[in-house]
């Protein structure tokens, strides 16, 4: 299901119309729209709220951008824009026939049904998600609900980065590795923090024995990289039990097309 849903998810971050929506409202950069956007279903909490609930950005950048991206755009316009941009991505990537087929529909059915179903305790974002309306536009709310499981998975995956003792800068060191990115320090997500603080969390994995002195996996860390994944994946399943085996089986069927069509341009 990660694989059907998380390429719908990721126009948001990938293709123009979210970005768009977000600087004609009057966010200066992509990263204001990003943390105004999804931290708003939290409500105007602190930047260390923010920090918490995200927990793989490096202290300091949820506070470059919270409060401030509230401060002149109410939080509501941004959460707005993101639906609108997002919906509309999918929408000319699939194009019209596949956007207004029945089997979109469908599919935005089941994974509201999904969506909706599980558990909030202890999942903060995705608490947050389930507190706003559902989009009555179908690829809208096959967009929404794609991206509120996203959010619960995410909520289960920081669950287990605490669980296994691996701090937000450490995870993406992990990410890097098991992707194959050497040395990890280059990794996008990671390469502008100062080098004092990467070297730091370099040497901190090397003393766990997470990985060696060149800076690649040991197997213990390959290891505990491995058990993170499966105890993500095992946490993402609850929302699924609210679909029967028949309605699980028509939901994978109606979003492979769906799927295929947006990995084919990378979400973009």
């Amino acid at each position: 299901m990660f694989e059907l849903l998380e390429p719908i998810c990721l126009v948001t971050y990938f293709a123009d119309e979210c970005n768009e929506e977000m600087a004609a409202l009057g966010h200066r950069t992509y990263w204001d729209g990003y943390f105004a956007s999804r931290a708003a279903p939290l409500g105007r909490v602190s930047a260390e709220v923010v920090h918490a609930a995200f927990y793989s950005f490096a202290e300091g950048e949820a506070a470059r951008h919270i409060p401030s991206a509230w401060e002149t755009i109410p939080a509501k316009a941004s959460v707005a824009a993101r639906e609108r941009g997002s919906a509309a991505s999918v929408r000319r990537i699939l194009g019209e026939e596949l956007a207004g087929s029945p089997g979109l529909v469908r599919a935005a059915d089941l994974t509201t049904k999904a969506a909706t179903s599980a558990p909030t305790a202890g999942r903060v974002m995705y608490a947050g998600m389930r507190t706003l309306p559902l989009p009555s536009d179908p690829v809208a709310r096959l967009w929404h609900s794609a991206t509120v499981l996203r959010e619960h998975r995410g909520d289960g995956h920081v669950a287990a980065l605490v669980g296994a003792g691996i701090g937000g800068t450490e995870a993406h060191v992990l990410s890097a590795l098991d992707l194959g990115i050497y040395p990890a320090e280059t990794f996008g997500r990671i390469h502008h923090l100062p080098t004092e603080r990467l070297a730091a969390v370099m040497d901190g994995l090397r003393k766990r024995g997470l990985i060696d002195a060149d800076g690649r996996f040991t197997d213990a860390g390959r290891e505990t990289k491995q058990s993170i994944e499966d105890l993500t994946d095992e946490l993402a399943a609850p929302p699924y039990d609210a679909l029967s085996a028949a309605e699980l089986d028509e939901l994978v069927t109606e979003l492979e097309p769906i799927t295929a069509a947006l990995v084919a341009v990378g979400s973009q």
